[in-house]
């Protein structure tokens, strides 16, 4: 571990629900005694044991306490008066600045957090249960906070700086990182934490919020079965990555499955999977490998199911004829507010590529590749729901015809401000019911005749 990612910048003060209030000692200190006594601990952790040990005692639990507890003796070795709680909490602070990112650990470990967002050095705000709100926690300055961006980028073998001023990466446990430096960013460093649990979210949580009824899950394991092509869409924060993760569940073990991502970040359970990530640029603005080049690079490798985090540009071509010729059963997420919207987008992203097609040609190849869209979206309430699931029946020269087998139809504010609205079924028999039946898997008819209040 070089010595650079070891060094003590600043210091930071720790959400106020987080951490229990320190005695008057530590709290009648001033910012910059507090970090100079943080500062003076690190600099005689490093003379005391070797970088070496100390990078080796990163992943062992036990070497962790052990590190902890010498890097207590060494606060209490400091001219400053300090009660058992204070040393406690500095040795700690100096741990997340050695191994962790600092400031924003605590939040890392809190499991209500879902979303971290650093708006300044001194401003950060969390994601709980759906509502953001602001905490206490602070980076010294900005340099404190350009250095745990550094440990973040530089841990996925990213980089940033001026010349490349934006990175999107990920943190060991999977969840999704953007970061904006200046000039981009006007006042400061920015960072977004999108964090994913080591514990993924199931059907059962599913249906536990009321994201859906037992009745649609079922159709929709139904569908994953049977091969069906299916596009989950929705906005930010809307669960379409969650919900990505609880379908690809159901796909049989014995089938190879290739997910392909921007940046890694799919928790797919099963054994026989292989992982495909985009590569950014070089210094020299060459080498970028991207969800195109990795969509065709694919087909070479065998897949029974291609699953691609997400569909932003060209490769949604290639996606397309890649659910026409032969890889059926493929899953993937878009941006989109509405099913009917996702398809536009489809087709407008499917120009963006270097072969010019007509758009009835398009419009061909999204109604025979896809065969159910998703909508996921996301309560004012916070709280997330399947507001459509609708089946792709065919296409004119004019549109994508479809029809909406499941919805749910939002009816007001209860108390609390809580979202209020029922799930039902349009009463359509899907076209693809012919296709579960011939794949062995026949689907109730009295799935498709229910109503739900929530």
């Amino acid at each position: 571990m070089p010595e650079n990612v070891l060094q003590m910048t600043g210091t930071g003060k720790h959400a106020m629900s987080m951490t229990p209030t320190r005695p008057n000692s530590i709290s009648a200190m001033s910012e910059d005694a507090m970090h100079q006594l943080k500062t003076a601990v690190h600099h005689e952790l490093i003379k005391r044991m070797d970088l070496d040990k100390l990078a080796a005692m990163q992943n062992d639990p036990g070497g962790r306490q052990k590190l902890l507890a010498t890097i207590s003796q060494l606060v209490g070795e400091q001219p400053v008066p300090l009660s058992a709680m204070d040393r406690d909490g500095i040795a700690k602070d100096v741990m997340d600045e050695v191994f962790g990112l600092g400031p924003l650990e605590p939040l890392l470990h809190d499991p209500t957090v879902s979303d971290i967002l650093v708006n300044t050095y001194n401003t950060v705000y969390v994601e709980r249960r759906g509502v953001i709100e602001k905490t206490d926690v602070v980076f010294r300055d900005n340099a404190h906070l350009m250095h745990i961006i550094d440990k973040i980028v530089s841990a996925v073998g990213r980089r940033i700086d001026e010349s490349s001023p934006m990175v999107d990466a990920r943190l060991l446990d999977g969840s999704r990182v953007n970061i904006v430096i200046p000039p981009l960013a006007v006042d400061g460093p920015l960072i977004s934490i999108r964090r994913f649990g080591s514990s993924p979210l199931t059907h059962e949580d599913l249906l536990r919020h009321k994201a859906l009824t037992p009745q649609m899950l079922e159709v929709l394991k139904c569908a994953v079965k049977a091969r069906l092509n299916i596009v989950v869409s929705g906005g930010t924060g809307a669960g379409k990555t969650t919900l990505l993760n609880v379908l690809s569940g159901y796909i049989s073990p014995d089938e190879r499955i290739c997910t392909i991502e921007d940046s890694a970040e799919l928790q797919i359970k099963q054994e026989h999977v292989v992982r495909l990530e985009c590569r950014p640029p070089n210094v020299e603005g060459k080498g970028a490998i991207r969800q195109r080049e990795l969509v065709i690079n694919a087909l070479r490798m065998r897949p029974d199911r291609i699953i691609l985090g997400e569909i932003r540009g060209e490769e949604a071509l290639d996606m397309l004829q890649a659910m026409n010729t032969g890889h059926d059963g493929s899953i993937t997420t878009i941006h989109a507010n509405n099913p009917r919207d996702a398809i536009a987008r489809l087709e407008t992203m499917s120009m963006m590529g270097s072969v010019s097609l007509p758009e009835k040609a398009i419009r061909a190849q999204i109604a025979s590749a896809v065969h159910l869209i998703v909508q996921a979206s996301r309560m004012s309430d916070g709280s997330r729901r399947i507001t459509h699931i609708s089946e792709i029946t065919g296409a004119t020269t004019e549109i994508v015809s479809m029809q909406d087998i499941f919805m749910f139809e939002k009816q007001g504010l209860g108390p609390g401000g809580k979202v209020k609205g029922r799930f039902f079924a349009t009463g359509i028999v899907p076209k693809f019911a012919e296709k579960l039946k011939a794949a062995g898997i026949p689907m109730a008819l009295n799935l498709l005749d229910h109503s739900v209040e929530v």
